[in-house]
């Protein structure tokens, strides 16, 4: 992990709506680690055995392809949570599309967590599968469009969304070229 400082950066006034399931304990709360815009947080091939949250600023995971092209496979924004892997290695790469500020959570050797792991684990795999039935069955328009809708809902159904990334970001989470986004 590789974590910045940065004194321009703060948390939000107001307490996020936590993710986390109750078995986890809030006094027992990681400090929050801070990555600029840009920044790694992990890298694809690196150690897992974390799981991360959002306290604030939105983070894009991707990989990329054997040409060289960058495939988004997800966007997180504040009180969501990424990184869980199958195995002890992380499979792509999690950086900051802006200012990002995330709280770690740690694996304890032995400890089983499945049961309060799982509610999470469980959305993020919603969501992946919905996000196939975006690529694999619909057309540019319907794919921005589904996009828009699933980024307002993500934000209390907002009638104006925040959209933290970039129009390239948005092509290469949704298959499309820069000038069709």
């Amino acid at each position: 992990m590789h974590a910045q400082s940065s004194s321009r950066i703060s948390l939000p006034s107001h307490p996020l709506q936590s993710s986390l399931p109750t078995a986890f304990d809030p006094t027992l709360l990681q400090p929050v680690s801070f990555f600029r815009c840009g920044s790694e947080i992990y890298a694809q091939g690196e150690k897992a055995g974390a799981f991360y949250q959002v306290e604030f600023g939105a983070v894009r995971v991707y990989r990329l392809l054997a040409d060289g092209r960058r495939q988004i496979s997800a966007f997180h924004l504040a009180g969501e949570t990424f990184g869980f892997e199958a195995d002890s290695t992380h499979h792509f790469f999690a950086e900051a599309i802006n200012a990002v500020g995330v709280r770690v959570f740690r694996f304890a050797t032995g400890a089983d967590l499945s049961r309060q792991l799982l509610p999470l684990a469980l959305k993020g795999l919603t969501r992946a599968q919905e996000h196939l039935l975006v690529l694999g069955r619909q057309n540019a328009i319907e794919r921005v469009a589904a996009f828009l809708v699933d980024m307002a809902e993500r934000q209390g159904g907002l009638r104006q969304v925040e959209l933290p990334m970039s129009r390239m970001d948005i092509g290469d989470y949704l298959g499309l070229t820069i000038e069709t986004v």
